[in-house]
């Protein structure tokens, strides 16, 4: 099993940045990528940004609304994820959700989730 836990959510203003971190725990070995998702009321849950978990670097997924806003990095060795987002707009207030896959980096099906850290952007 592994076990995630996110921090870093909260209020900002339109134009403004936050930086959420994930921090993995337990079978972390099992780990092959994580990824960031998001669900704003009445949408679906959608992959925001992930990153594969290795040791010579990680390939990288972003959905295009978020590229050249959002930068998804890793600190293998603190098993620790982070989502840095700057340039917010209103339609990335959501509930965000870290995860993690033991087999893919691009897809809806990740083994393990967080709780969830809510990011709220205000206009």
């Amino acid at each position: 099993q592994v076990q995630l836990v996110e921090s870093g959510g909260g209020l900002v203003q339109t134009g403004g940045s936050l930086r959420l971190s994930c921090a993995a725990s337990g079978r972390t070995s099992s780990i092959y990528a994580m990824g960031w998702f998001r669900q704003a009321p009445g949408k679906e849950r959608e992959l925001v940004a992930a990153v594969t978990i290795t040791w010579s670097g990680g390939t990288t997924y972003y959905t295009d609304s978020v590229k050249g806003r959002f930068t998804i990095s890793r600190d293998k060795a603190k098993n620790t994820v982070y989502l840095q987002m700057d340039i917010l707009k209103p339609e990335d207030t959501a509930i965000y959700f870290c995860a993690a896959s033991q087999r893919q980096l691009v897809s809806t099906a990740y083994d393990y989730w967080g709780q969830g850290t809510q990011v709220t952007v205000s206009s």
